[in-house]
């Protein structure tokens, strides 16, 4: 199941009332746009007892196309690297 940011300011605003669903909104856009930006400087980024991300670079390589065994340059890029908590495995793997 997926989580969209709407679900998630839905959730919010009904488990903290007294905020406005646009401050919300707002804190949820900024805390994703620094996720962002600290990911894109190839920082870490971690919620502490939940996840954490981090970027890995993918050197430049030389791959080969499976169906016409041609050779293929595959330049440089950037990947993430996803990390869940001991805690939340443990949450997500027990049996009801």
């Amino acid at each position: 199941m997926s989580v969209s940011k709407s679900d998630l300011i839905k959730e919010l605003a009904d488990g903290y009332p007294n905020f406005l669903r646009k401050d919300l909104t707002k804190l949820v856009d900024i805390a994703l746009y620094e996720m962002q930006n600290a990911l894109k400087r190839g920082e870490r980024v971690e919620l502490r007892e939940v996840f954490s991300l981090e970027p890995k670079i993918q050197k430049a390589r030389i791959s080969r196309n499976p169906k016409t065994n041609e050779k293929v340059n595959t330049p440089e890029k950037k990947t993430i690297l996803f990390k869940m908590s001991k805690e939340w495995s443990k949450k997500i793997n027990e049996k009801e």
